[in-house]
């Protein structure tokens, strides 16, 4: 029996190689930055057009990303798309994250197949929404006050 378990691993394992780059299938499978950041500066969830949702925190040191942490329910390239772009925004200055696209997100991962790209625009589309609420409470500050997220 095990050797029928492991002929199965191998065959999935063969196959994913098949579709997913080794970058993608790196971060889907050892996620850089999961989890919530406490005391965040900067918070955004955003439920794309598939239905995942993903959650980006961000902390900032100055007008630099110090550090990111992203969650999301979705399926592996969501995982994987959710840890390159905290890992892409992470000791960038604000200006240059909010320019990290969908683009680049595919292209850190060696791309997705056609049908899961729209992973890599959740986690764009998140870290832009994260930055924009970071910049409106810095208009905002007595949010932080009553933020329970």
């Amino acid at each position: 029996m095990d050797d029928e378990l492991d002929s199965l691993q191998q065959m999935i394992e063969e196959d994913m190689r098949s579709i997913y780059s080794k970058t993608v299938i790196d971060h889907a499978m050892n996620p850089r930055n999961m989890g919530r950041l406490k005391d965040a500066d900067g918070w955004a969830r955003y439920t794309g057009p598939c239905g995942d949702t993903m959650e980006i925190w961000i902390k900032l040191s100055g007008d630099k990303i110090e550090q990111a942490g992203f969650f999301t329910d979705g399926c592996g390239t969501s995982i994987a798309s959710g840890s390159m772009v905290t890992e892409l925004a992470t000791d960038k200055e604000l200006d240059k994250a909010l320019e990290i696209s969908q683009n680049d997100v595919l292209a850190a991962l060696d791309g997705l197949p056609e049908e899961s790209e729209h992973c890599a625009l959740l986690a764009a589309t998140t870290l832009k929404l994260a930055i924009s609420d970071y910049l409106s409470r810095l208009k905002e500050p007595w949010r932080k006050h009553y933020d329970r997220r």
